[in-house]
């Protein structure tokens, strides 16, 4: 059974830096073929894509957040971790992390999430 388990503060400083950190256990992030993702969920609103890194390495991420989001692993550790620069309050939101099954290069099938961690974007 994989499990996830999402963590890092719960309030950030608009301008700042979103550090979170996703620590799996039951089963390795260089695991062929998944890939590990990063999904929000603002208030009132539906679940967004951040982006993910694959068994190899390899990243993905959502154009709209692409320019201020950066996805790395510590394989060691068994965690990957999310860094979202330049938040603002638009950035509060639930954050998840989740693995994905990756087919042909795409993202097809999400079969484990973490429990979320609510981040508060505020000064």
């Amino acid at each position: 059974q994989v499990q996830l388990q999402e963590s890092g503060p719960g309030l950030v400083k608009p301008s700042q830096m979103l550090s979170l950190t996703c620590t799996v256990s039951g089963g390795s992030i260089t695991t062929t073929y998944y890939a590990w993702s990063w999904i929000r969920q603002p208030p009132g609103k539906g679940l967004e894509w951040m982006g993910a890194i694959a068994y190899d390495g390899s990243t993905y991420y959502s154009p709209s957040l692409k320019s201020r989001t950066s996805i790395s692993r510590d394989t060691s550790k068994n965690q990957f971790s999310l860094q979202l620069s330049s938040v603002t309050p638009e950035d509060t939101a639930v954050y998840y992390c989740a693995r994905v099954e990756v087919v042909a290069g795409r993202l097809v099938k999400y079969d484990y999430w973490g429990q979320g961690t609510q981040v508060t974007v505020s000064s």
